[in-house]
């Protein structure tokens, strides 16, 4: 076990960063694969009606994830600080401090859930017609919160010192269980929509257990009852890496549903189309995803380590290496985009033909510009692992602000093509600001340990 353990503080960067990505990229892709089936069997199945409510439901779902991930990923910033830095007792206490925090998340974020996905659902003037799907889809995943939260932190705690490989076998049993229910559940019981929610949360808690039956044999991890404990600067400490992350994450996904409320007003077919596309938005960004975990870790490690010019070499490395895996995969869905989409599509010829028409405008947009959201994930990742999760959280701001002028403006001057641009022009607005960030904390961490380097040392 302590072989998949990676100390990314000694050996050439882009080495580094592709083999600690390439396990986290295969595994996001058996994600993306799961979740790519519950819309083909949704949309196939169930029918354009059934895909809209998954879709009205889609920022809903993603704002809950969203916020799980970014308070767990603020406290794995600490983990590979430790780590890096070889203060294994004060890892443990994160670790098990982490723990308790994120049950205790769980349960509020659970609570908050079911309060809020009626209200808002009828706040984005949702169809009628799909409404009662979207609310059982969204009650079913929120009750599965603290399953999630589970799989989450203990990925994290696995990527902090180095294991991508964990991950990837979780969730790729994760993926056969899934689509394995999804079959079951949806085409042999007929559970509906509901049992498309209840398989993704059961191949989610097999994950979280695989995930935790191998930290438990990792023996800098053997933790006692007292590292669980909330006493001392920890938990704040801990809390302030992980809640701007968190407040991020949720302002952006508050950003995608006025999206969707103004998508919403284009009709159900729209919907669906739309839907469509925004199901192969995790299969744009699964490279940049896994890149961007590679530079938090990266980051954290040589940060902690004090080895701050192995930052800039990172993440030089990783833009260009984001850059040629964004132009193949924007060349790949450009060129056989309209055959993915039809997979998802079902009911009558105009239908399929309206609702492919405006999946295929939408994904060729979003894959033309697909490089700006590569370079937007490597460099909020490293300035993360730099232990900085606040100008990250104005990036989201940026991001929100300019989704929502987009997304209201545009299709008022342009029609509804105008709602396929609101992507990227957040993209561009956090992009704006990480990048000049980045050059500026970059300087003035150097500068710092220079200054360490050459400052008399007290006999």
């Amino acid at each position: 076990m302590a072989s998949r353990i990676k100390n990314m503080t000694e050996g050439r960067p882009a080495s580094l960063i592709l083999t600690f990505a390439l396990p986290l990229m295969i595994g996001n892709i058996f994600q993306q694969f799961y979740t790519v089936v519950d819309t083909m069997v949704v949309g196939k199945a169930l029918g354009v009606t059934a895909l809209a409510a998954i879709g009205a439901a889609d920022w809903m779902n993603w704002m809950m994830l969203g916020v799980i991930q970014g308070i767990t990923q603020g406290f794995g910033i600490l983990m590979a600080q430790e780590f890096g830095a070889g203060k294994y007792k004060d890892l443990r206490k994160s670790v098990g401090c982490s723990v308790t925090l994120s049950l205790l998340s769980s349960l509020l974020l659970l609570g908050a859930g079911q309060l809020i996905a009626r209200p808002v659902l009828e706040l984005l003037q949702t169809p009628p017609e799909i409404t009662d799907n979207a609310l059982l889809y969204l009650r079913i995943m929120y009750l599965g919160t603290p399953v999630v939260m589970s799989y989450n932190l203990f990925a994290t705690i696995l990527r902090s010192l180095g294991d991508s490989r964990t991950p990837l076998l979780a969730m790729a049993a994760a993926s056969i269980i899934n689509i394995g229910l999804d079959l079951l559940f949806v085409l042999a019981f007929g559970f509906g929509i509901g049992g498309a929610a209840a398989a993704t949360l059961i191949a989610q808690l097999f994950s979280s257990l695989f995930c935790l039956h191998h930290i438990r044999k990792i023996e800098i991890l053997s933790l006692q009852p007292s590292d669980f404990s909330l006493r001392g600067h920890r938990p704040a400490r801990l809390l302030m890496l992980g809640f701007p992350m968190a407040f991020q994450n949720a302002i952006i996904s508050i950003g995608g549903m006025i999206v969707q409320s103004v998508v919403n007003g284009f009709g159900v077919i729209f919907i669906a189309g739309f839907t469509a596309t925004n199901k192969l938005y995790g299969v744009l960004e699964v490279a940049a995803t896994s890149y961007g975990y590679s530079m938090v870790t990266y980051a954290g490690q040589n940060l902690g380590a004090g080895k701050t010019g192995r930052i800039r070499k990172g993440i030089r490395a990783a833009i260009l290496i984001s850059l040629v895996t964004s132009g193949l995969i924007a060349a790949i869905m450009l060129i056989g985009g309209k055959e993915i989409l039809s997979c998802f599509i079902s009911g009558t010829p105009a239908e399929i033909e309206r609702t492919l028409q405006i999946a295929y405008r939408y994904l060729a947009i979003m894959s033309i510009f697909l490089p700006i959201l590569y370079l937007l994930h490597v460099t909020r990742s490293t300035i993360q692992g730099m232990g900085n999760t606040v100008l990250p959280m104005i990036s989201g701001i940026a991001e929100f602000i300019m989704r929502t002028i987009t997304a209201v403006l545009l299709p008022m001057a342009i029609g509804e093509t105008g709602i396929f641009y609101a992507e990227v022009m957040a993209w561009a607005g956090a992009d704006l600001i990480l990048v000049s960030s980045y050059i500026k904390i970059i300087k003035k961490v150097q500068n710092a340990s220079r200054s360490e380097r050459t400052s008399p040392k007290l006999k």
